[in-house]
């Protein structure tokens, strides 16, 4: 089967002639056209810029051929500014007789493969055999395409760990190219872009976006951010576990339902590393695996899922209820499930808020696991997603320390979870320990701990992953009652019926998920007094929708 036309490696040829360009141009493609893609250029600045657009659509060129007499930019100059694009290349060099000489001397100053005298016919015995041993030599040497998006930035970078975070939420392949290595320097020289302006990201189709937003990130790589109508019959705020289950049952049941999540699907249990007492899943499921599984199942069913949309308000007008955005944009419904789930709480020590992002990171153990192997990582958190992290780091990481307030784990990390932990030998649980103080300049590089007996202590490392509380992300919202730490009262956890004031106008009790506004419903971490499970989540978001058709069927 023939190759794609992006999956072939390419040929280079520039010359100035535009008859010899051609001429050279039609004996390759004679030669090499079914296995290679010719590319012909007839200036250096023109030849670059196609291998700079090859270098950002992920495309190999394996073989460089340039004239070695052009104006402007010769051939040597040409070749010499093409290795840094594409050092793998193979550079041949084509030259008169009377050139035979500078093109001997260029061997050194651009590494030369070969040179050539023009004119070479028959190309079969002086053209040919020569290319073919280069490509042999070429094709010896493992050449990978990188087809996905590609990210530059300084390693040390808050936004550019979220950046790569947001993309690896979203389920977009992405490879990650840091400043300071030498093909992260090719690529951004290829893009265009400033090491004061990172990061850089460069689609597939070789769009470069420098210092984007989300939205941008997303618009750019396929991800949907826009509502396809205004108005549904419901709306479900929040991608986590009970966003999708009442997304997926909302859909399955012929209802126009939209989701709308402000970063990626999937929530906190989406950035688990393995979920191992989820019904049906015995040798467990990634929380990337479920949450991938339940946003396929939503779109089969006729759900929109739309991302990057930060919800800022929710108002009753009428029979709809309508919820802004944060862009002045809004989109209005007969119902509304409230899903959005509860967040890490910021730990409060000096240092750690500036190196956020730079050594300290919420949540976020999966993405950046590769560069901390071989290390000691600290992660501060007695609950399941702590417990999770830690084992799933425990397999490269030299040791993986877990700070915690309390005297033990069992209060509240659950119990298979507690004897897998023991089981590993370079997991340290530090009991009654909390971080005191974070230090380092650029990055991450020790933090003080400090004892419940008063005692400190001081450790190098340059890792923080901290898994803790559960502050729910309802600051946002007004109307529907909320207890004091801010998560919403529904169902038989409301006042009575003469105490919910102007915002309840029915003759009725709310439903079990309802709030004191009559159409909108709480599911799952937000809702006061929930499980804080994933199975209980899933069941709640479910169960909103039973009672999202009880609600409309009396409209």
């Amino acid at each position: 089967m023939q190759p794609s036309e992006t999956s072939r490696p390419a040929i280079l040829t520039v010359d100035d002639d535009p008859s010899v360009s051609r001429a050279v141009a039609r004996d390759l493609r004679r030669h090499y056209g079914e296995t290679h893609r010719i590319v012909r250029a007839e200036s250096g600045p023109q030849a670059l810029d196609a291998l700079k657009e090859m270098k950002l659509r992920g495309d190999q060129a394996a073989v460089l051929l340039a004239d070695y007499r052009m104006p402007g930019m010769s051939g040597i100059e040409f070749l010499e500014q093409a290795m840094d694009i594409f050092p793998a290349a193979r550079r041949v060099l084509l030259t008169a007789y009377a050139d035979t000489d500078a093109a001997i001397e260029a061997i050194n100053v651009v590494d030369l493969d070969h040179y050539l005298l023009k004119p070479w016919d028959p190309p079969e015995e002086k053209l040919y055999p020569v290319l073919d041993a280069l490509l042999e030599a070429w094709a010896a040497v493992e050449h990978k395409t990188i087809p996905e998006t590609k990210v530059i930035g300084h390693r040390w970078s808050a936004r550019s760990s979220q950046v790569r975070e947001f993309l690896a939420r979203n389920q977009v392949p992405y490879r990650w190219f840091p400043i300071d290595e030498p093909e992260g320097q090719r690529l951004l020289a290829a893009a265009g872009g400033e090491e004061h302006r990172l990061p850089v990201v460069i689609t597939v189709d070789g769009d470069v976006l420098i210092e984007p937003s989300d939205t941008e990130v997303a618009n750019r790589v396929g991800i949907v951010t826009t509502a396809s109508e205004h108005f549904y019959d419901l709306i479900v705020i929040g991608g986590g576990p009970a966003g999708l289950g009442a997304a997926v049952y909302g859909a399955s049941e012929g209802l126009r339902t939209v989701l709308i999540e402000r970063t990626a699907t999937g929530g906190q249990a989406g950035q688990s590393s393995r979920i191992e007492n989820y019904l049906g899943f015995p040798d467990g499921v990634s929380g990337a695996q479920l949450t991938e599984r339940a946003r396929r199942q939503a779109h089969k069913f006729g759900a929109e899922v739309i991302t990057t949309r930060d919800v800022v308000g929710l108002e009753v007008k009428g029979a709809a209820r309508k919820v802004r955005f944060a862009d002045g944009d809004s989109l209005a419904a007969h119902t509304v499930i409230l899903a959005t789930g509860v967040s890490y709480r910021q730990l409060s020590a000096p240092g750690l808020d500036e190196l956020t992002g730079r050594g300290v990171y919420y949540g976020s153990a999966l993405t950046e696991a590769a560069n901390c192997s071989s290390q000691d990582v600290y992660i501060v958190g007695g609950a399941n997603s702590a417990g999770q992290a830690a084992v799933y780091l425990s397999r490269a990481c030299k040791s993986v320390n877990i700070l915690v307030r309390g005297d033990s784990l069992e209060a509240s990390m659950s119990y298979y979870l507690v004897q897998q932990i023991a089981g590993i030998d370079n997991i340290h649980v530090h009991t009654c320990t909390e971080i005191a103080q974070a230090h380092g300049e650029e990055h991450l590089e020790a933090i003080t701990l400090k004892h419940q007996d008063g005692s400190t202590r001081r450790v190098d490392t340059q890792w923080v992953f901290a898994f803790i509380g559960a502050a729910p992300r309802t600051d946002w919202l007004d109307g529907p009652a909320k207890d004091a730490r801010g998560f919403v009262l529904a169902g038989p956890d409301l006042p009575p019926v003469e105490e919910l004031g102007d915002e309840w106008t029915l003759d009725r009790a709310p439903y079990h998920l309802e709030t004191s506004v009559p159409g909108v419903f709480v599911a799952g971490d937000a809702r006061a007094e929930s499980a804080k499970r994933v199975a209980s989540a899933v069941g709640e978001g479910a169960m909103a929708v039973m009672l999202v058709h009880r609600y409309l069927e009396k409209l």
